[in-house]
């Protein structure tokens, strides 16, 4: 793939991780608690948000590898459920509204390429129609990545408040063991046949320029 296409692939998934955080950043502000905004966190700037391994070295080299889906991830948005106003209902709001952020890029991505499609024709939409198939991709993969409930993910948060008190806090216990977890889980190859079904939904949505 030549270098201006992994660059593009790289800022693509750079802006959809800083908008995954800066959604879980507003949403806690929303539910009371201002400790990412006093943080500097809730921003679109990628600086803020930026993990040395998450979101450089981790996609990068993914990249070079010619890996068949590409994953990322940001800093975590600092969060104090302490300073909620409903601890249960805004942990898995905060939790779930980067997810949603996610897919609601996709989403949007999709509806501008089946627009593309019924009305295009123009000499310059090729490279516009790249970066819509690969906003609507990634964002489709951060969605369905971070709904896998091990910890620490977001799907993580959301399962925890629907076990029994015991198992929950043994379950969170799991955290400090998440990423190798996680790796494991993505050597599996069991994740490209669970993203493979809303991906078929999105590219329904947008139509023959999907991929």
């Amino acid at each position: 793939m030549p270098t201006e296409y992994i660059l593009a692939i790289y800022v693509i998934l750079l802006f959809s991780c800083c908008v995954h955080e800066f959604a879980h950043a507003w949403m806690a502000y929303r539910c009371g608690d201002d400790t990412a905004m006093l943080s500097g966190r809730m921003t679109l700037n990628p600086i803020p948000h930026i993990d040395p391994i998450g979101t450089i070295a981790f996609p990068l080299l993914a990249l070079l590898m010619g890996t068949p889906f590409l994953l990322g991830w940001a800093k975590p948005v600092p969060v104090n459920p302490r300073r909620f106003n409903n601890y249960r209902r805004d942990d898995i709001l905060v939790s779930v509204s980067g997810i949603a952020s996610n897919l609601v890029l996709a989403l949007l991505a999709a509806t501008l390429l089946r627009t593309i499609y019924v009305f295009g024709g123009f000499p310059f939409i090729r490279p516009i129609v790249f970066i819509l198939q690969y906003l609507m991709y990634l964002n489709v993969v951060l969605a369905v990545f971070n709904l896998i409930p091990i910890p620490p993910l977001d799907g993580s948060h959301v399962l925890y408040h629907y076990l029994p008190m015991q198992t929950a806090w043994q379950f969170r216990r799991l955290e400090q063991f998440g990423f190798i977890i996680l790796i494991l889980f993505l050597m599996t190859g069991v994740f490209r046949h669970i993203v493979a079904v809303p991906m078929q939904i999105f590219n329904y949505i947008a139509g023959p320029l999907g991929f």
